[in-house]
């Protein structure tokens, strides 16, 4: 056998397992290092659950306040984190200010897999209080606060906390069960060892992570510019062009027009604000109520929001038709679907606008494609109106100016943007599954390291 045909050795696993383990008498968590201890939380760390809220009182004293999200957005709590402003009393500024080291997790959520995700305090922060619905875990000099914050993110030592979180709704963990938590226990200098390795690894890992966020962001972007060019400016390079009377418009193909919205229009219609919709559903009802939900994602069957015949038939001013256009006109406005062939009847919600195009103008698939191009969110940011969320309404939708081809170009314009859009959204999956995956691994890399299950002493500096 020469040396071209000779097969090539197994791979060598990047990390080794400890020399010895042993039982840990602990069935999830299995065997561990000889050398090292299982211990409850209460024998190697303090556990405070906080009652410092956000509301501030005259004559307390002034505090910053770590909430929720700051916890649950960040590995480490730090000075550079904007933490709100608050009050607290002289015994809730001595019980719950941050020291290096403590360890902040989460003990209510409205999902039981966001109980104690964890955040390490990277230094003393005296004016920084730890806020309601949170633990302070402070440990004891046995025990290092990066490593039990690595810890407490671990599979297994993270879920018996998800499965003792009690609650339907809304979740939330007692001071007993965070006390009474489980725990794989290396020596002092080991667990410091193994917080300076996953420091070092997962740094590695989120900065692949988010330069193929960025990557997503850059594809997102693309997308919209390619909309925005093939609805101002068609497929043709060569084609000629005209002044659109726009000023803010330019130049478009001259044998196009530039109308209103509501000229491609047969009938616009707003949801029904101040009605007595409510969330309740209707056993054997076939009346739908289309929302957020189905323009948002665009898919249609999300949703289980259902009316009775008899109110479906007061407020039939409000239903949707095959290839009418939803667009949502609060908070997230902007966002477009058509309606397909084939749905349950139904009516809109309050949160959505139905237009109803002129089919012998429009092809309802383009004016979708408008709306979702950037000359028409210039011009629907340029219009709303502010305040606790934005808002478009009627008039500010029938006033939006638009390129308009004819209808057979607006068909070859739709095939080309689906063409693309398909190309980028296959990228994008395979993007999002890279970045699934890179998350699976950081999980896996931190549970192995911390329950013992590969020895990483020697890898931090390596």
């Amino acid at each position: 056998m020469n040396e071209s045909t000779r097969p090539l050795p197994p791979a060598r696993p990047r990390f080794k397992p400890y020399p010895a383990y042993k039982d840990s008498g602990v069935e999830w968590l299995g065997e561990i290092p000889e050398h090292w201890e299982v211990r409850r939380l209460k024998t190697i760390a303090s556990v405070q659950l906080s009652n410092v809220d956000k509301k501030s009182v005259e004559g307390q004293e002034s505090a910053r306040l770590c909430n929720y999200v700051d916890v649950y957005y960040n590995d480490r709590i730090g000075p550079d984190l904007d933490f709100m402003a608050a009050t607290a009393t002289l015994e809730q500024v001595r019980r719950f200010s941050l020291h290096a080291g403590d360890v902040l997790i989460t003990k209510d959520s409205e999902s039981w897999t966001d109980i104690a995700v964890p955040a390490v305090v990277t230094s003393d922060l005296p004016d920084v209080l730890c806020g309601y619905h949170l633990a302070l875990v402070r440990p004891a000099s046995d025990c290092d606060g990066a490593f039990l914050a690595r810890a407490f993110s671990a599979i297994g030592p993270r879920d018996q906390f998800q499965v003792a979180a009690n609650g339907i709704t809304r979740f939330g963990l007692g001071g007993d069960a965070i006390q009474t938590g489980l725990f794989a226990t290396p020596p002092v200098p080991e667990q410091r060892a193994i917080a300076a390795f996953l420091d070092q690894e997962t740094k590695r890992i989120d900065a692949l992570v988010a330069k193929k966020e960025r990557l997503i962001e850059l594809l997102q972007e693309k997308r919209t510019a390619l909309i925005t060019r093939t609805v101002t400016k068609g497929l043709d390079p060569n084609v000629p062009m005209k002044d659109s009377g726009v000023e803010w418009l330019g130049e478009i193909p001259a044998h196009w027009e530039a109308v209103r919205v509501k000229h491609t229009l047969v009938d616009k219609i707003s949801g029904p604000f101040g009605s007595s919709l409510t969330k309740d559903s209707y056993a054997g009802s076939t009346y739908r109520v289309y929302g957020q939900e189905q323009v948002i994602p665009g898919d249609f069957t999300l949703g289980d929001y259902y009316i009775p015949e008899s109110k479906f038939r007061t407020m039939k001013r409000y239903a949707v038709q095959a290839g009418d256009v939803l667009l949502s006109c609060v908070g997230t406005f902007g966002r477009a679907a058509v309606v397909p062939e084939g749905i349950e009847p139904g009516i809109i919600n309050p949160r959505l606008i139905l237009l109803r195009p002129d089919r012998s103008v429009i092809v309802p698939a383009y004016l979708e494609l408008f709306l979702k191009s950037e000359l028409s969110f210039a011009q629907m940011d340029e219009i709303s109106r502010g305040g606790t969320m934005d808002i478009i309404n009627l008039s500010m939708i029938s006033a939006l100016s638009m390129p308009l081809p004819p209808k057979l170009e607006q068909q070859a314009i739709l095939e080309a943007a689906r063409v693309e859009g398909t190309r980028i959204d296959d990228l994008l999956a395979k993007i999002r599954d890279a970045i699934a995956r890179l998350t699976e691994l950081r999980t896996a890399l931190i549970s192995a390291a911390v329950t013992g299950k590969i020895d990483v002493r020697e890898e931090a500096t390596a």
